[in-house]
């Protein structure tokens, strides 16, 4: 069964910084939450990143912030899982234990911008501006870094990030508290559930099901937890993946309203220019140039 996973990242137990590299046919695509912070660039791969009330598309040269405790899935398109799949997924990752550093260092003069900053840091965030191309090729480099220079280059990159413009906060609401255990498992179970079965017709009591809760209490549960209902999270969802197939395939619009999940074509349309305000077509035509 499925659940928010409180991962535990590979690493001594003083250990401040780890650098990871990820690298497969898909990225780890279980909901799942650690108290490291995590920075992590893409090199390869495309997919969906679900953040709370986020939910959005990943690609190569992305860059994303993930503060503590912070429920998240890098999920790789479906044909990433596919048997013949000839693609891959590759990232760089930074994760960052504050706790090593022990308390004592907070008071210190020279730590406590910081501080105040990561107090501001809920959520996700995606990096911007005139400092992403060089954070990014600081992440690209580090695993050459050891001792007192990995330190260095770790505390370069938190100035960076510290920067006002580096930052765009991609989720709007967090939740008051951590995931309880039986939360984080009916959590990680609907959202593998949606994922899986978004390109037909889900009936509300199949997912409630799913979370063995009736309707009622499901639909609050989801709300609480996303800021959107079942219904808007689902349509956003195939919205999404609908994107994913103008931009990079030759079906023809009526093809991608059936093969996303859409009953039929005015709807599609319909949900298509709520969330984008494009029709489907424009859309098209708009990024083949």
């Amino acid at each position: 069964m499925s659940k928010i996973i409180p991962f535990k990242i590979p690493k001594s137990q003083k250990e401040f910084l780890r650098f990871q590299i990820d690298e497969g046919k898909h990225f780890y695509g279980k909901l799942h939450q650690h108290p490291e912070w995590q920075l992590t660039l893409i090199l390869e791969g495309k997919g969906q990143l679900m953040v709370g009330d986020y939910l959005g598309r990943f690609e190569p040269g992305d860059i994303y912030l993930l503060s503590s405790n912070v429920p998240h899935v890098f999920r790789s398109d479906e044909e990433y899982f596919a048997s013949e799949n000839q693609k891959k997924s590759r990232s760089n990752t930074l994760f960052f234990d504050f706790d090593a550093l022990g308390k004592e260092i907070w008071a210190v003069e020279e730590f406590l911008a910081l501080k105040q900053w990561m107090m501001t840091i809920k959520g996700c965030y995606s990096i911007q501006g005139k400092k992403k191309e060089s954070i990014g090729r600081s992440i690209q480099r580090f695993g050459a870094n050891a001792g007192l220079e990995k330190f260095l280059a770790a505390l370069t990159i938190l100035k960076s990030l510290q920067e006002m413009e580096a930052l765009v906060q991609l989720n709007q609401m967090m939740p008051g508290k951590d995931y309880s255990e039986l939360e984080g498992k009916r959590m990680g179970n609907v959202m593998q559930f949606i994922l899986a079965e978004s390109q037909r017709n889900i009936a509300l009591h199949e997912v409630a099901e799913v979370a063995n809760m009736s309707k009622e209490a499901f639909c609050r549960f989801f709300k609480e937890r996303t800021g959107k209902t079942f219904t808007e999270f689902l349509n956003q969802l195939r919205i999404h993946k609908a994107c994913h197939h103008l931009q990079e395939s030759d079906l023809s619009v009526s093809q991608i309203a059936y093969q996303t999940g859409f009953q039929n074509l005015s709807n599609f349309n319909r949900a298509f220019k709520k969330y984008t305000h494009h029709t489907p077509k424009a859309f098209r035509k708009q990024v083949q140039f």
